[in-house]
């Protein structure tokens, strides 16, 4: 299989990873008020909930083994010949960072809910896809989609117990 150029290799590298972790902190920055974190550290919340420290680093740990994950696929024929696999994780992203703004924003428990089931059946097409088109694609995703399930079943606690 042909290899793209390093320099045309290491641009798309650069702009996945700013796009996924630019687009996360960007949404992050924008539903950051101090009555959103006043709405949230007053929710009811299971004995489970991890500690509000634990998300940013998990989620910058998730976005960068996402993003080597999306230039992996990417690799094997450019964003032409893999458009699906990678229109795939662009609607998973979006679907990522709109989940914040539902949840956050508009404090939407079962819309944000029901909006993370969704974000979590793209996760997993997208990680059977990558898994399909290079082994590794789909593992780096793994710990992306247990964590999306974990987040999930958080949502789900968090519209039972204050709704």
């Amino acid at each position: 299989m042909h290899e793209p150029p390093a320099t045309e290799s290491l641009c798309v590298l650069l702009l996945i990873l700013v796009f996924t972790l630019g687009g996360g902190f960007a949404s992050a920055q924008l539903i950051s008020t101090e009555e959103g974190e006043a709405w949230y550290e007053a929710l009811k919340k299971p004995s489970w909930s991890p500690p509000d420290t634990v998300f940013g680093p998990v989620w910058v740990v998730l976005y960068i083994l996402m993003s080597i994950s999306a230039f992996l696929v990417w690799r094997r024929g450019g964003f032409f010949k893999q458009a699906l696999p990678m229109t795939l994780y662009g609607v998973q992203l979006v679907l990522n960072f709109v989940w914040m703004f539902i949840f956050q924003e508009a404090r939407e428990l079962l819309g944000s809910l029901i909006e993370i089931c969704c974000l979590l059946g793209a996760v997993l097409v997208t990680t059977i896809i990558f898994w399909r088109i290079k082994t590794i694609s789909g593992v780096l995703m793994v710990p992306y989609l247990a964590w999306v399930g974990f987040a999930t079943a958080l949502n789900f606690e968090y519209w039972r117990l204050n709704d």
